[in-house]
């Protein structure tokens, strides 16, 4: 994993490096001038200086020779040697001697002696001395320059490319293209900002994932309901023209097509029920109108509504461990809908004669149910298939029980909406069994609503 710099870190670190290399390129040149590390006001190193003081006094004993043009040649071989220049003057200022006639005195530091004997000053002689400090400054500016060069090129390399990089991923998000490289960077808050676009770009695609999935489904769901409705319908015109055409002129066959139109209308009003609860579960983004509800009386309320299908193929109807204290908060209808569902399913899959048991209890914090029926059960596919939309199963579970598929589907989404968990598996004793848990209401929220 690539080790990340705070900001603040890197600013600290090229402070440092504007400060430092100047000095290192100062001390550096101070020491090829005059070969010492000492950076004290005397720039002569000491051969220099003990040079300087043998040619001063040499100056100062040979003062009646200072307009000897031979004196003036040896002078200027001894000043060559101490890499010096100097200047003789007369008391009054004029010039007498000058080893450096062209006055290229720019860069180099003076310094001046007077001549004096018995008392009486002879002239004044100048000393140009080569000016260390002039070549260590321009040493410290280089230094400096070269701070500013290595600081310029990092601060681009981790800093700026990283932005623009970054921003040229964002456009490119923001125009819907997800699949972006983002770039790597040394600096941590860089780093901490891709962080966060990587988390987002996965985001963006799980949810279009998620879109796609979905849309999808509903036109899978729309288009295997609508073939649904179709036969019914067809079946319902076919009878109905039967009966205005006079086929059936009979009472007992005109009862027939009569029951057989009710039984499609039936269906029909199933199919388009189921097809509307499913859409409301699934793509409503309404909030749920939570009511204090009593789960014992909302399965009662549903095994009523179902008592007549279960008559018809003489089920059994046992709800004798419902607990009293089920109180749970949600949408009224919603649940007695879901509850529906699951009695419906149990009835039509229970074969004459069988029976279904109904049960509710409080566990904790969790209002349970559970309804189980005598009938084959669950197979191993239909266990992980049974919650698909218009999933019936290859035998039990087909068109021939007048379902759309999406029961079970709706009851799940239902009890998941209501923050709960509906499970199929097969009891032990053989039948289906459909349990699940939902929130129990808090204390002071248990006020049953009238329904």
């Amino acid at each position: 994993m690539m080790r990340t710099l705070r900001i603040r870190t890197v600013t600290l670190l090229g402070l440092a490096l504007i400060l430092s290399l100047p000095w290192i390129f100062y001390v550096s040149a101070h020491f090829l001038e005059t070969k010492t590390l000492s950076v004290t006001n005397h720039p002569q190193n000491p051969e220099q200086q003990q040079n300087l003081t043998e040619t001063m006094q040499w100056i100062e004993r040979n003062a009646n020779r200072w307009t000897d043009p031979s004196w003036q040649d040896q002078l200027r071989s001894r000043l060559r040697q101490a890499g010096i220049d100097a200047a003789i003057l007369t008391e009054s200022g004029q010039e007498i001697y000058s080893s450096d006639p062209e006055r290229k005195r720019a860069l180099k530091s003076t310094e001046q002696f007077s001549v004096i004997q018995d008392g009486k000053v002879l002239g004044r002689v100048l000393v140009f001395l080569p000016n260390a400090r002039t070549v260590q400054m321009i040493a410290a500016l280089a230094g400096l320059l070269l701070a500013f060069i290595i600081i310029g090129y990092e601060m681009r390399r981790m800093l700026l490319k990283p932005l623009e990089r970054m921003g040229s991923a964002a456009r490119q998000i923001a125009e819907g293209e997800l699949d972006v490289r983002l770039p790597e960077s040394r600096i941590a808050e860089i780093a901490e900002v891709r962080d966060g676009f990587e988390v987002m770009v996965k985001g963006l695609q799980q949810s279009f994932q998620k879109q796609r999935e979905l849309e999808e489904e509903r036109r899978f769901v729309i288009a295997a309901v609508a073939h649904d409705l179709r036969t019914p319908l067809f079946a319902l015109r076919g009878y109905l023209d039967g009966l205005e055409q006079g086929i059936a002129r009979s009472p007992d066959k005109m009862a027939a097509y009569l029951k057989v139109c009710k039984d499609k209308s039936a269906q029909l009003d199933r199919l388009v029920e189921d097809l509307f609860t499913f859409t409301k579960t699934e793509y409503a983004q309404a909030e749920i109108v939570d009511n204090a509800i009593d789960l014992k009386l909302l399965l009662l309320r549903s095994i009523e509504s179902l008592s007549p299908l279960a008559q018809q193929k003489h089920i059994s109807l046992i709800a004798n461990h419902l607990a009293d204290d089920c109180i749970i908060m949600g949408d009224t209808h919603l649940l007695e809908r879901a509850m529906n569902n699951l009695l419906d399913n149990a009835v039509r899959h229970t074969p004459p004669y069988g029976k279904i048991y109904v049960q509710c209890a409080k566990e904790g914090h969790k209002a349970t149910f559970a309804i189980r029926d005598t009938g084959s059960g669950f197979t191993s596919e239909e266990l992980e298939r049974v919650f698909e939309p218009l999933y019936r199963g290859e035998a039990s579970r087909n068109r021939s029980t007048g379902g759309a598929g999406l029961g079970l589907t709706i009851s799940r989404k239902i009890v998941r909406r209501h923050g709960g968990e509906l499970i199929a598996t097969n009891h032990a004793y053989g039948g289906a069994l459909l349990s699940g848990w939902m929130p129990a209401a808090k204390q002071g929220e248990n006020d049953i609503q009238p329904n």
